[in-house]
């Protein structure tokens, strides 16, 4: 749904048919004379309104005068228009964030208006309304509203939206709706909801189920053991390499323990690949002052990379000490970008910084001792936070206004992303923040009674971004 710089030059020339780009099979196989696309021109808006003028103030008298305000006029609204082969506008509807302040991934769409002359059988409003969820969705939205005259209530409900409460618009009838966005609850679901019934079998210490790493019994010694996704490391060894020691050191540090080493495993096609794996694991390695001890490397098969981190602390904090009315704070790494090839899925906070900076994050949780700590994983915030409301049998309620966020990140991305380092607390109301340097931290929401993660939103509205857990491995 977005153009990227190809794209972009390609719309200059052509349509950009969005129901072709959604795969709009039940308008497209009508063999449907329109397309839609996002309204380039001032003619096109000017037309869009014009509609609206016709519709809204003159035949069905909800305005005097115009309907415009100030949503037309925000820079950030959206407009999509349907037009025939002619370049005709026959409807089109606006979208956008809701209010002025930061964009938080909480949109509206509104003013749908089809030309009485192009309603009926063509399907144009309900194609108008799908192209709209798509676009939102493809903005990083988290949270799709819609202010709907009664007469169209059936038509949402047909495309899936869901009625939320009755309201009134110029003194006429018409329904909150809501479009279901899933994106948090399928991240969660696509990285960690097999691991309950798969892990039932095998033991775990008492008090640390799904933690990040597992206390060693009668020491002082946690082990974490992680493994990199092959596609990652057959296209983007050095960084594969990196990121193998990245997340076990994270791992050691959501439980406060200091690292002591690292063993690699390595597969690789040949020397030269495996070369370009073992250069980033050693930069990381230096860059975190953790030595890499041993390990195993085997030429001559497909690229597999899994590490082995061991560190020690006599007083490991498990991952499922919070209980509900606990503060959740997110702590955060906020510099770098998005990863060349991962925009929208892997932020690199890391790879610039100094080995005082990252080992003054990496030691966060040691020194401040919160009652829970998970470091955020592939399952995003949102899917971390929910696991560790699962492992504490709770649920959480994550405050979006108060998220930590760089602000190249959309809410949907970043809520969603692996994030390099950012660490998700619980502890009392009035806990000490973490002392985790260049780091950003805030108290973002809290636990409560129930299970899995609901995002709370500036109009005090809760919606669900996780209904049930996570993991279905339970409490610890």
């Amino acid at each position: 749904m977005l153009l990227d710089g190809s794209q972009a030059s390609a719309a200059t020339e052509r349509p950009y048919d969005i129901l072709a780009l959604l795969g709009d099979r039940s308008t497209l196989d009508r063999g449907t004379s329109f397309h839609v696309e996002e309204a380039g021109t001032r003619r096109e808006l000017a037309d869009y309104r014009r509609l609206r003028q016709d519709v809204f103030v003159h035949e069905q008298g909800l305005f005097e005068g115009h309907d415009l305000d100030d949503r037309d006029t925000d820079p950030r609204t959206l407009v999509l228009v349907a037009k025939d082969t002619a370049g005709t506008v026959l409807g089109g509807v606006r979208l956008g964030p809701v209010d002025d302040g930061p964009d938080l991934g909480w949109w509206a769409g509104g003013r749908l208006v089809v030309a009485p002359s192009a309603r009926g059988l063509r399907g144009i409003g309900a194609a108008l309304v799908r192209a709209a969820c798509a676009r939102a969705e493809a903005e990083g939205v988290l949270r799709f509203d819609a202010t709907v005259q009664l007469r169209g209530e059936p038509l949402f409900r047909r495309l899936g939206w869901r009625a939320v409460r009755p309201t009134a618009v110029a003194n006429t009838p018409h329904m909150v709706m809501r479009w279901p966005i899933g994106r948090i609850a399928e991240q969660a679901t696509a990285t960690k909801s097999a691991l309950g019934p798969l892990l039932a079998a095998l033991p775990a210490p008492p008090g640390f189920v799904g933690d990040d790493g597992a206390p060693v019994p009668g020491t002082d010694v946690i082990a974490a053991c992680d493994a990199i996704v092959s596609s990652m490391v057959e296209r983007d060894p050095e960084w594969a390499g990196w990121c193998a020691v990245l997340v076990n050191v994270n791992d050691l540090a959501a439980m406060g323990a200091s690292p002591l080493g690292l063993l690699d495993a390595l597969g690789a096609r040949d020397a030269a690949h495996a070369a370009r794996v073992l250069a980033g694991l050693g930069r990381a390695s230096r860059a975190y002052a953790v030595p890499v001890l041993g390990g195993h490397t085997q030429l001559g098969v497909p690229a597999a990379l899994s590490v082995t981190a061991l560190g020690r602390t006599a007083h490991p904090v498990p991952g499922g000490g919070g209980r509900p009315g606990h503060a959740v704070r997110l702590t955060a790494d906020l510099g770098g970008g998005w990863r060349a090839g991962y925009r929208g899925r892997q932020w690199d906070s890391t790879s610039h910084r100094r080995t005082d900076e990252l080992r003054a994050m990496t030691g966060a949780v040691a020194a401040a001792r919160p009652a829970a700590a998970k470091d955020v994983s592939m399952a995003g915030i949102a899917g971390t936070l929910g696991m560790l409301a699962e492992a504490s049998g709770c649920r959480a309620v994550l405050d979006v206004a108060a998220v930590p966020r760089p602000p190249e990140a959309t809410v949907g991305d970043w809520l969603t992303c692996f994030p390099g380092w950012a660490m998700l607390t619980a502890d009392g109301p009035g806990a000490p923040p973490l002392p985790a340097g260049p780091a950003a931290g805030a108290v973002c929401g809290e636990l409560t009674t129930g299970e899995g993660v609901g995002l709370r939103w500036p109009d005090g509205e809760i919606t669900e971004a996780v209904a049930s857990t996570v993991t279905g491995m339970g409490a610890a």
